[in-house]
């Protein structure tokens, strides 16, 4: 355990009443889903006599659909059709928060769970998240909320702009094949056959990461070795998305300046695509806190508990753990942070705790981690419970 132990001084609520605490994590990745780890928490926290409630939060990186589902009580979910990350046909989820609100998740169609045991840098696509905002559109969706992270591709979102009808040309005026691998091969691009519904529906972007779409900071050199991509291949597809950004702002009057929005290198660039068809890319964590009311339910909890499988100086940069505890501290209720490793504590947490710290002889976080939490929610009222 690291942190200010001061944060389990939480003691009995007021009026000597049970104390609450609001169980509100991030996914552990690999492991356990942010709804799973908020029910294993939450029930700890109910073994050791306090109430608890949950929130689970997201940051626009896989499970964001599941997040945002269970934090409505109205909605749905719909399986659709759409284009494989290497264009295959596949069913994918497709979220409705209410008869208007759509949730997409890019690795339904595109993410690299979808390709397991293999890597295909160069050929990945993102077509099948522009299938599922169509889908969207079909639907009726006025707003559109989309989570980008967990992708396979690195092709600058012209998959899911050519699903929703832009043209991407070679020098022969055929159709650039799929895949970021490709982009090198643009020579014309035209966006004028882009779904008109777009202009009437706020597509939101849930973006996990800060990244521009070119550079040593961009979603190539980042992130590609991530899919799989080799030294060369990265260059290839960094020659490609430099390309792309070249050809749209030459044809179809894409502003410079999205190469440098935050957020653009996202899920290989795919933040770029989505804001040259007119998206709003916004911080994630920020996003799924709004659309769940999070700040409702720290203010009615004595404490917070949030968390996700690592804790690091990343945490810091806007992943949902930090933005529960910022909220938390706007609000006056301490939070504690709980993870299945902790390697630093970014400020803004009153205290740190470590699975492989709770953690039994023989018992491995990754195969428990449902066990662990539980006793780490016990483990945090008693604490506070004897003053500790």
């Amino acid at each position: 355990m690291s942190g200010d132990r001061r944060a389990l001084e939480a003691g009995p609520g007021p009026a000597g009443r049970p104390l609450r605490v609001l169980c509100a994590p991030n996914a552990f990745k690999g492991t356990l889903s942010a709804p799973a780890a908020a029910v294993a928490l939450a029930a700890g926290v109910r073994d050791a006599g306090a109430e608890a409630s949950m929130v689970p939060m997201a940051d626009g990186g896989d499970g964001t659909l599941d997040t945002l589902l269970a934090g409505s009580g109205a909605a749905r979910c719909d399986r659709r059709p759409v284009h494989g990350p290497l264009g295959g046909r596949l069913m994918a989820r497709l979220g409705w928060l209410d008869a208007t609100t759509a949730v997409v998740e890019l690795a339904e169609a595109a993410g690299l769970r979808r390709l397991p045991g293999r890597r295909e840098p160069l050929r990945a696509s993102s077509r099948g998240a522009g299938d599922l905002i169509r889908h969207a559109l079909d639907g009726g969706a006025s707003r559109i909320l989309v989570g980008i992270g967990g992708s396979a591709c690195t092709d600058g979102g012209a998959g899911l702009l050519t699903a929703l009808g832009a043209r991407l040309l070679d020098a022969r005026g055929r159709r650039i094949a799929a895949g970021g691998g490709a982009l090198v091969d643009l020579e014309r691009a035209d966006l004028g056959g882009l779904d008109p519904r777009l202009r009437g529906c706020s597509v939101e972007v849930a973006t996990d990461v800060n990244s521009p779409l070119l550079g040593e900071r961009g979603a190539a050199a980042v992130f590609g070795p991530q899919k799989g991509a080799s030294p060369a291949q990265v260059a290839r597809l960094e020659t490609g998305l430099h390309r792309l950004a070249e050809v749209l702002e030459r044809d179809a009057g894409v502003a410079p300046a999205l190469r440098d929005l935050p957020g653009a290198g996202a899920a290989g660039g795919s933040g770029y695509g989505l804001a040259a068809a007119g998206a709003r890319l916004v911080p994630g964590a920020a996003l799924v806190a709004e659309a769940v009311g999070i700040d409702r339910a720290i203010a009615a909890a004595d404490l917070v508990v949030t968390g996700e499988g690592r804790l690091d100086a990343q945490t810091g940069a806007g992943k949902a753990p930090i933005e529960v505890a910022r909220r938390a501290a706007r609000l006056g209720v301490p939070c504690i942070a709980v993870a299945g490793v902790v390697t630093s504590v970014p400020a803004g947490f009153h205290h740190a705790i470590a699975l492989t710290d709770v953690a039994r002889p023989g018992e491995d976080p990754e195969r428990v981690p449902r066990r662990l939490l539980r006793r780490v929610g016990a483990g945090i009222v008693r604490a506070g419970l004897r003053g500790a």
